[in-house]
């Protein structure tokens, strides 16, 4: 059995559902210690961050990762249980194969490569993991990065392996990501009788026309690099389950993910206008999940386009689709950020997994990206 996959079993047999980490970082922590990295904890309530780093100055080279999953769901719905690694037709199947504990046992794997390799080597290779990406992402990444920038901490590259791959390992690279924008919307209206519509206000129909103003607009024809910006409603709830009771209020859920042509603060400004000229009561809670970034030409968007090609023989696309990831808090202090990882088909499914050649094949990938920039 080869290391990566010991050690990417080892991780999913923990059952490290956001966000308790189940002894995962501390699995990597006494790995990189024998190695000769230094390991801080930089836990934030009850979120764990483990940041280890090997050598010191220079340029900083990070490999970031979580270690907490989604829930299993239906147990009775896998072929073999979530939390018990299972190989299967060349695969490792359980919970997190491929989001994303493949890719962190790929990116310790290379890491202690890299050092017994190059152990005087310039530079700083460094890890961050945490177990706060699948949940609010509150405590998590968003408040370490905080913490290196009041701290000075800087970080030049950034690696994430979320599982970006289409159809092959190493097809899709993504260069950056779309902001997302969250909000509830409470729209206040009058209980009452549906026999007696004029002593009542019904909530559900004062919001259908902005909803449908929101729905039907084009917010952008997009930017350079990025699709165009949409708004989504992903939840409405109204009533008390009676069919002749009008209710008193409606929640409705909807999110952004928009592109660099808006800011948050842009977007929540048009909706409450929106809102206004309907003339709606109504409180509205928003969530700023993270503005968008793109990670232009440079040194790490070739050293991995580089190391593809060579390697696997690929040409990736290079684009900013998909969801969003922890690498949109370390963009923001300066980094060249790309995200690299398995075929993504089955994250967050019942029977996740992933190829165990193509698990195999990542430590390679990461430790030659590494090289590239540290040594050249």
């Amino acid at each position: 059995m080869s290391e990566v996959l010991a050690l990417a079993r080892e991780l999913i047999a923990r059952p490290s559902v956001t966000p308790d980490d189940a002894g995962c970082q501390d699995l990597v922590a006494e790995r990189l210690r024998r190695a000769g990295f230094t390991v801080q904890r930089l836990d934030f309530g009850a979120v764990r961050n483990l940041w280890a780093t090997h050598g010191s100055g220079g340029e900083v080279l990070c490999f970031l990762g979580h270690t907490d999953v989604v829930p299993p769901g239906p147990r009775e719905a896998w072929h073999s249980d979530p939390f018990e690694p299972t190989e299967r037709d060349g695969y490792l199947y359980g919970r997190g194969a491929a989001d994303m504990k493949g890719s962190v046992a790929a990116f310790v794997l290379a890491a202690e490569q890299f050092v017994a390799e190059h152990p005087g080597h310039p530079g700083t290779l460094a890890l961050l993991l945490t177990s706060d990406e699948e949940g609010d992402a509150i405590d998590g990444v968003r408040r370490v990065a905080e913490h290196f920038k009041a701290s000075g901490q800087p970080i030049h590259y950034c690696i994430t392996g979320e599982p970006s791959s289409k159809e092959a390992l190493g097809d899709l690279l993504r260069v950056g990501r779309r902001g997302t924008l969250s909000g509830v919307l409470t729209v206040k209206g009058i209980q009452g009788h549906v026999a007696y519509p004029e002593k009542a206000r019904n909530p559900i129909h004062q919001a259908m026309p902005a909803l449908a103003e929101l729905c039907a607009r084009r917010w952008d024809e997009g930017y350079p690099e990025f699709p165009p910006s949409s708004f989504q409603v992903s939840n409405i709830h109204a009533g008390t389950g009676a069919n002749n009771v009008i209710p008193g209020h409606c929640e409705v859920v909807f999110n952004f993910r928009f592109n660099p042509g808006w800011q948050a603060a842009q977007l929540e400004a048009e909706v409450e206008a929106v809102l206004a000229r309907h003339g709606l009561e109504y409180d509205l809670l928003w969530h700023r999940g993270g503005e968008p970034f793109l990670t232009g030409e440079g040194r790490l968007r070739a050293a991995a386009r580089a190391v593809l090609r060579g390697q696997l023989g690929v040409v990736p696309e290079e684009n900013t689709g998909g969801g969003t990831s922890d690498a949109r808090f370390i963009a923001p202090l300066g980094a060249e950020v790309v995200e690299l990882g398995p075929i993504n088909a089955s994250i967050h499914k019942v029977n996740e997994r992933v190829a165990i050649d193509e698990l195999a094949r990542l430590p390679a990938l990461y430790r030659a990206i590494a090289e590239r920039l540290l040594l050249a």
